[in-house]
């Protein structure tokens, strides 16, 4: 078993957007670094039941950024990055697409005005910017832990 480099939760102040961005950025780097050193075969690998993995947990995220930053919030019809992609791609190009569409996402976010603005899609508009980072965080959160078990399982590492 090996520790990777521990990454402790971000210290500061700052107003309440600033906050929610800084953590949510520190969870998707949480995530994507839970590949560094991963071969392509160990992270497309499940070693639970429910099939999740490494992978998976990317594409999942990617998906989620988009749903809801640039579909649910902004009101996109043709969303712009996160378009699923093939599995085949390596997992390289995954986590470029997971990345292109979180700075889209804080794009969003900064265009947004307020935390208080709510979501442009008419079935989610009673809902605002504030729920949508906060419900990101914990989505973000939720499954950097599950691949902090999936890449403990593969080869030990263990750390934030």
């Amino acid at each position: 078993m090996h520790r990777m480099p521990d990454r402790k939760p971000p210290r500061f102040a700052a107003p309440e957007l600033q906050t929610f961005l800084t953590f949510l950025d520190y969870l998707r780097e949480s995530l994507a670094g839970k590949l560094g050193g991963v071969g392509e075969q160990d992270a497309r690998t499940s070693p639970v039941p429910s099939g999740t993995s490494l992978l998976s947990l990317v594409q999942h995220l990617t998906a989620a950024e988009v749903l809801w930053f640039q579909i649910r919030f902004a009101g996109a019809t043709s969303p712009e990055p996160g378009a699923p992609l093939d599995d085949e791609l390596p997992v390289g190009e995954h986590l470029s697409q997971y990345f292109m569409a979180a700075a889209r996402s804080n794009e969003i976010v900064a265009a947004s005005g307020s935390l208080d603005e709510h979501c442009a899609d008419p079935e989610f508009s009673e809902i605002p910017m504030r729920w949508v980072l906060v419900h990101m965080i914990e989505e973000t959160a939720r499954h950097a832990g599950h691949a902090d078990i999936i890449r403990e399982q593969i080869d030990g590492a263990t750390g934030r």
